[in-house]
């Protein structure tokens, strides 16, 4: 990781909770660490009605973009890479609407991580030109939007 995790990952509220519970605070890869973190979370919320559970996604965007936000001016560097609570969202829009089964929940996975990482327009766009907490959550929130629609599609299809 080329960013330094901070102590106050461990001491501050707001900072484990952006950084996933501790999840990102690993040295290699850490918004896949965050990814799977943001997993046994779901098994939790999975059985919820679709409204509520979109309750849940605007409710966590939100803060998320708080979280994200203070934490990054706090540490002094923009989307740290141990910044995931985005990735804890972005997969969680992924899942909205899944059937149940690990099945959709490793293609759900490969998806998010797919369109996180390669970030396709408009994607890319966003993760250079809007900044602060938003600018952190919503290329996210579009990875996992592009990843939604994929796995229902895959669903659809009867895959």
């Amino acid at each position: 990781m080329t960013d330094k995790v901070p102590n106050s990952v461990w001491r501050n509220p707001v900072h484990f909770l952006a950084f996933g519970l501790g999840s990102g605070t690993v040295d290699k890869a850490p918004g896949t660490f965050g990814t799977l973190a943001a997993i046994p979370i779901y098994l939790l919320m999975q059985h919820w009605a679709d409204q509520t559970y979109l309750i849940m996604l605007i409710s966590t965007f939100i803060v998320g973009v708080y979280l994200c936000d203070k934490t990054s001016k706090d540490l002094g560097v923009h989307d740290h890479s141990g910044i995931v609570w985005d990735e804890f969202v972005g997969f969680w829009i992924t899942m909205w609407m899944a059937p149940e089964g690990w099945l959709y929940i490793i293609i759900g996975f490969a998806f998010f991580r797919l369109f996180d990482i390669l970030k396709p327009w408009p994607i890319s766009w966003l993760d250079k030109k809007v900044h602060g907490g938003f600018g952190i959550m919503i290329d996210d929130v579009l990875a996992g939007v592009f990843a939604f629609f994929a796995l229902q599609g895959l669903i659809y299809l009867g895959v």
